[in-house]
């Protein structure tokens, strides 16, 4: 079909897409309505983490839609009761909450960091986050991210999420009062410029919530599941949380979250919290595959060592022309430019003959890399060999 053929009028306008309907996909790989095929990238923004239609996820599709969809959140269901066990026993938490998007997972975490404050702290409920964080797109978890501009997009904002900067502790420290219940902060700030939050500043967060009887809330919908080379990212900092949220990954493309809690945090009370699809027997029997997947022995080893291989491709491509350099953790990484085209390249990439290239600009003089975790070697080669080609033709 043409692209003409597509009536994608009838979908709102919420976003500029160009002009191409993909059909299908496989691992690396996408294919759009003309058959023109695409080395991707992003990955639905570091969702897909064993690539476009893992045959683990189809596999279990198959079998647990045979079974039972969703027989409402008021019962058990199996897959659900599987997968938060393996979550909880790969980690410090105790208590599961699903959810069916990162935003949800956030505003189920500030939630119950408010009662928390209500139960133990006077009704303590203001939230440390930070300046340049991301953190969904309710109301809620839009006024806790620190995204220029996000102020007053649908103001008034929700009250209580005043901002401090990452890695600097005096900017913690100098919000706290009588009304904060936590501090809230990406392992990495994804959206912000794949910038990782020091081990230190995780260790010295920690030791400040303790003393001032904070929780610490990690969101992990970008950073967990695998992507930086550890099943979770706190855990490279050494420090034991109170909260996590965990989306994008953790459903390896299927719309699946969770909230994450040790025991002394689950104050929630019968009603304060629920959710129709939340849990359901088909997306957590996905996420027991791709969390087995995950798992399975040499799966990480291998991340580290294809995240290290691209950060080496970076690292040389930006010593070539002259840019400042790479940063990022695990196979989330970005190139720091030293000019403003970003979007050209993104452009000039997507567009390119006879395959394309997917990449992601979140600022004019950065490009994001997200690829699925199980991108080969070769494949981060050709994508390093395109863009250095890219760059040449954008700014000859």
């Amino acid at each position: 079909m043409e692209f003409g053929q597509f009536n994608v009028n009838a979908l709102m306008e919420i976003t500029q897409r160009p002009d191409l309907v993909f059909v299908r996909g496989q691992g690396s790989w996408l294919e759009d309505h003309a058959g023109k095929r695409y080395l991707d990238f992003i990955q639905g923004w570091a969702v897909n983490c064993l690539g476009h239609c893992p045959p683990e996820i189809v596999k279990a599709v198959e079998a647990q839609s045979r079974l039972l969809l969703n027989p409402s959140p008021a019962f058990y269901n199996l897959p659900s009761i599987e997968l938060a066990t393996r979550l909880t026993q790969a980690s410090c938490f105790d208590r599961v909450f699903f959810a069916n998007s990162g935003a949800e997972a956030n505003e189920g975490a500030i939630k119950l960091a408010r009662k928390w404050g209500q139960v133990h702290k006077q009704g303590a409920f203001k939230i440390i986050t930070f300046n340049h964080s991301f953190h969904g797109r309710t109301l809620a978890t839009m006024s806790a991210s620190g995204k220029p501009g996000w102020s007053t997009i649908f103001a008034p904002q929700v009250d209580g999420f005043p901002k401090a900067e990452l890695n600097d502790l005096a900017s913690v420290e100098a919000l706290i009062d009588d009304q904060t219940v936590a501090i809230m902060l990406e392992p990495v700030q994804g959206e912000g410029g794949v910038i990782p939050a020091s081990a230190e500043f995780m260790q010295n967060l920690r030791k400040l919530a303790d003393a001032r009887k904070l929780l610490l809330i990690v969101d992990e919908v970008q950073t967990g599941m695998g992507r930086t080379g550890t099943m979770f990212a706190y855990e490279q900092s050494g420090v034991r949380p109170d909260i996590m949220t965990l989306g994008k990954g953790i459903g390896g493309g299927a719309p699946l979250a969770a909230m994450l809690a040790r025991e002394e945090v689950c104050v929630f009370k019968h009603g304060d919290q629920g959710g129709t699809y939340n849990g359901n027997p088909l997306m957590t029997a996905i996420g027991v595959a791709v969390f087995d997947a995950l798992a399975a022995p040499g799966f990480m080893e291998g991340v580290r060592e294809r995240a290290r291989h691209l950060s080496q491709g970076l690292t040389k491509l930006a010593a070539r022309w002259g840019m400042p350099g790479e940063r990022g953790n695990g196979l989330l990484r970005a190139l720091v430019m030293d000019r403003e085209d970003g979007p050209a390249i993104v452009e000039r990439a997507r567009t390119q003959a006879p395959d394309g290239l997917l990449l992601n600009a979140p600022r004019g003089n950065l490009l994001r890399f997200m690829p699925a975790l199980n991108v080969t070697t070769d494949e981060i080669d050709q994508m390093l060999e395109q863009l250095d080609g890219i760059i040449t033709a954008v700014r000859k």
